[in-house]
């Protein structure tokens, strides 16, 4: 019985463990931004800042290689979502708040 109850709590836990991995994702994720150079795009930053995932991710689901999928599947234009950032960002600017880059070199790093 009790060998059963631990092994019940550990399955429990490491699907709780595994359940905040996936909803969290990754730290940083490096996209490809073309010929500029990638962009090391700091997610958990924006996770903690923006506090809403669908912000983002009305665009492409929350799964990795999303935006090039669908780019290549033309329902996503090339540049739809760095515009997206452009926009949030530039608000932001605009109202005085501590934001990310608003220029090309400040994303795309070769």
């Amino acid at each position: 019985m009790y060998k059963k109850a631990v092994i019940v709590g550990i399955f429990i836990l490491s699907l709780t463990f595994t359940g905040a991995a996936f909803g969290a994702g990754s730290a940083n994720i490096v996209l490809s931004g073309g010929h500029f150079g990638d962009i090391h795009f700091p997610h958990k930053l924006h996770q903690d800042t923006l506090k809403n995932c669908k912000l983002c991710h009305k665009m492409f689901p929350m799964k990795k290689g999303a935006i090039q999928d669908l780019i290549a599947k033309k329902t996503l234009k090339k540049k739809e979502v760095m515009k997206n950032c452009e926009k949030c960002h530039r608000a932001d600017k605009a109202k005085g708040v501590k934001t990310g880059p608003t220029s090309c070199r400040g994303c795309h790093k070769k």
